[in-house]
């Protein structure tokens, strides 16, 4: 598994740049040319809109929207946030959503290592932190793929000091009764996305790697630990 990082901070990559970067790498790693790589960038803002986006769930104010053949609904990229596109050949044994959970935990894991406790949300993808001390549940992590050929393409991102006035022209994700948050807010000191890039990557790795794992609890559980269960 290979990780390029070369397209982080002022070397940021336009989105559209970056999307005809993924579709050359996925005909390359389905012709079996390259390993499985894991492209960990950012970007310069910009509006992303899946397939399951509604008119409604747009800026308001004509903010321009790239339109995207991955799953989901709309959701926003920029300075400050981890944006991570694996890649990846599925193990024939491995469904999309296992794919995805397994994202998830890397997540999961890697924002431990920072004292933050998020985890998944039943019916809803990406990575939360649990509704607390008059605040909603808040989503700080968004996932949206797409597979062809076998290989996965789009991925994720992680808000980590991004500007959270960008979330105010819309509905992220399409969840108007959530919230939205970074590890900069929720660690109230400034975190910069090299600071992820270690961890990240680690756990991608190693939840990529295909063998059984025991994932997190949900974040309605966390107080209410059940038997571990062994993934594919």
């Amino acid at each position: 598994m290979e990780f390029n990082t070369d397209r982080l901070g002022a070397n940021a990559i336009d989105y559209v740049e970056a999307w005809e970067w993924q579709r050359r790498l996925l005909t390359q790693r389905a012709d079996g040319l390259i390993d499985d790589t894991i492209l960990l960038l950012e970007h310069p803002p910009v509006y992303t809109a899946g397939k399951r986006t509604e008119p409604h769930e747009r800026p308001q104010d004509g903010t321009p929207v790239v339109d995207v053949d991955r799953g989901g609904k709309i959701t926003f990229h920029g300075p400050g946030q981890l944006v991570g596109y694996p890649i990846t050949k599925l193990p024939s044994h491995v469904l999309v959503v296992d794919y995805v959970r397994r994202v998830e935990e890397a997540l999961i894991r890697a924002l431990a290592e920072f004292g933050v406790e998020t985890g998944r949300v039943d019916g809803r993808s990406g990575v939360w932190l649990a509704a607390g001390s008059g605040r909603p549940e808040r989503k700080i992590a968004a996932i949206g793929i797409r597979v062809s050929r076998g290989v996965t393409m789009h991925g994720f991102s992680l808000n980590c000091n991004v500007d959270m006035g960008w979330y105010d022209r819309f509905v992220p994700c399409g969840i108007a009764d959530a919230g939205v948050t970074s590890l900069s807010l929720e660690l109230g000191r400034d975190v910069p996305v090299s600071e992820t890039i270690d961890p990240v990557s680690r756990h991608l790795r190693e939840l990529l790697a295909w063998q059984p794992y025991t994932p997190s609890p949900d974040i309605d559980t966390l107080e209410h630990p059940t038997v571990p269960v062994l993934g594919v």
